[in-house]
């Protein structure tokens, strides 16, 4: 029982440090990410800045974590088995590189900025929840 107050605790605390990271990095903007996909107007070049440290951050911290037997709060660690390129993988990821570029809001930034609603804002997470919906139908 222990194991799971502390794995909730664990998320609670990576959900935290993950949505003020986008607000003090102004990612929930959706200005700034479609500033971003402007290359050819007035990029903003913030976004790249912002993956990049993530980038860093996951490489340099999942060479330390391989290095563990096992996770500190799972019995194993769950990885991706699957590796090849399909059409329902291409399709998806142009489908949410649309709904990006369009909206400004990828699904972490969005529910990081509940706090601040708007109607784009809703009407981006409803739409967001109906193709997962009709994803998990047609899947």
């Amino acid at each position: 029982m222990k194991k799971q107050y502390l794995t909730l605790a664990a998320s609670y605390l990576a959900g935290l440090l993950f949505s003020l990271g986008l607000a003090v990095s102004g990612m929930t903007d959706p200005a700034r990410v479609v500033g971003f996909l402007d290359i050819a107007g007035n990029w903003d070049p913030t976004l790249m800045f912002v993956l990049g440290g993530a980038v860093i951050t996951t490489f340099i911290g999942y060479r330390w974590v391989f290095k563990q037997p096992t996770p500190w709060l799972a019995g194993r660690f769950a990885l991706p088995t699957k590796r090849d390129l399909d059409a329902k993988l291409l399709g998806g990821a142009a489908l949410f590189g649309v709904g990006w570029g369009l909206s400004g809001y990828c699904p972490g930034p969005a529910i990081a900025s509940l706090g601040g609603v708007s109607l784009p804002l809703v009407a981006m997470l409803a739409t967001m929840v109906l193709g997962w919906w009709i994803a998990k139908r047609i899947a």
